[in-house]
């Protein structure tokens, strides 16, 4: 039996040989640590500082609302443990316009810009327990962006 990870790297090396995908690689460290949270958790939000952007385009991914440039490593990654019917907030908070990518623990890719103003954001009603791999990207190729990633249980309105 093989695993989500060493299924979705396969993937990533069908698609190279093909013409060409993403460079992000979930297997490195993340550049900004990792959080592990266990649902019910405290502080809400729980807040990781980053620095936005890469040189890599997020389009290459696929799917609606990859934008923007970002790393080869992960920005953060999120080891969650769900329960107690709680929803999962993921969330990027900058001065400037931003957006996000996210490797799920099922392997797939999911992506959004503007969530709230130019503020990206995604809400998981039942999330999955495992590792959240995240990027934060940013339009100005290369330009490193001070930026909040946060993970809430408190969606917004």
């Amino acid at each position: 039996m093989f695993s989500r990870r060493a299924l979705a790297g396969a993937a990533v090396i069908l698609a190279l040989g093909a013409g060409g995908l993403a460079a992000q690689n979930y297997s490195m460290p993340p550049s900004f640590g990792t959080a592990n949270l266990r649902f019910n958790f405290a502080p809400d939000p729980f807040v990781v500082n980053v620095t936005a952007g890469g040189t890599i385009p997020a389009e290459r991914i696929g799917g609606a609302g990859c934008v923007g440039s970002i790393a080869q490593a992960p920005d953060v990654r999120l080891n969650y443990q769900a329960g107690g019917g709680l929803p999962l907030y993921i969330g990027a908070r900058s001065r400037y316009d931003v957006t996000l990518v996210v490797n799920l623990p099922n392997g797939q890719w999911v992506c959004n810009d503007d969530f709230q103003g130019t503020d990206p954001g995604m809400v998981f009603r039942q999330p999955m327990s495992g590792q959240y791999d995240i990027w934060v990207g940013s339009y100005d190729r290369g330009r490193g962006i001070p930026t909040q990633v946060f993970f809430s249980e408190v969606p917004p309105r």
